[in-house]
């Protein structure tokens, strides 16, 4: 049986986990998650924990079966504490700044780039170089970390561009250059 599958789910204090017609609903302080369960598995809840269960050991339920149980945790986690990614710009003239709800970046385009977040998630400007995106759901913030990184990722040669919080970026050396020696 899936070790991370088995493993119980203690819900916190503040935190209710709710099922109906196989949707499981996480309501916490930082807001409200929903899950759409796969078709074989089971979720019980008695009062503070929650199991979640597989009816057989097909590989494809054994798989659904760490898969819910993450999700689930994932939610209880987001609602309580949230998640957050922090980005870093860098090159000479790349910055950052608020308008409004939205992200302003210079990129070294013609144009500013204007980042919309979604419902739920909230994005800081630290200076003008760190961003930070977080939220309840930890697949909304990667994924508006992701795009916000592929508007502009960072090269190999000079390392300018959008890249995470401590990410390392192999560089290049470049052309190797004239020797002086005359054909």
């Amino acid at each position: 049986m899936s070790r991370i599958g088995r493993s119980p789910i203690n819900v916190p204090a503040g935190v209710t986990v709710g099922l109906t017609e196989r949707v499981v609903t996480v309501k916490g302080p930082k807001g409200e998650l929903t899950l759409r369960l796969a078709e074989p598995i089971e979720v019980r809840i008695d009062g503070s924990v929650v199991t979640v269960m597989r009816p057989d050991d097909l590989q494809r339920n054994r798989q659904l079966h760490g898969l819910t149980r993450t999700l689930i945790a994932n939610n209880v986690v987001g609602v309580t504490k949230g998640y957050a990614k922090t980005l870093e710009i860098q090159g000479v003239g790349y910055r950052a700044q608020m308008q409004g709800s939205n992200l302003n970046l210079q990129l070294g385009f013609s144009h500013p780039v204007v980042v919309e977040p979604p419902k739920g998630i909230t994005i800081s400007v630290a200076g003008t170089n760190k961003i930070t995106v977080s939220g309840a759901d930890r697949q909304a913030v990667g994924q508006l970390t992701a795009q916000i990184r592929s508007i502009r990722p960072p090269e190999p040669y000079k390392g300018k561009g959008i890249r995470l919080e401590g990410e390392r970026v192999r560089r290049k050396l470049g052309k190797a250059g004239k020797t002086g020696a005359k054909k």
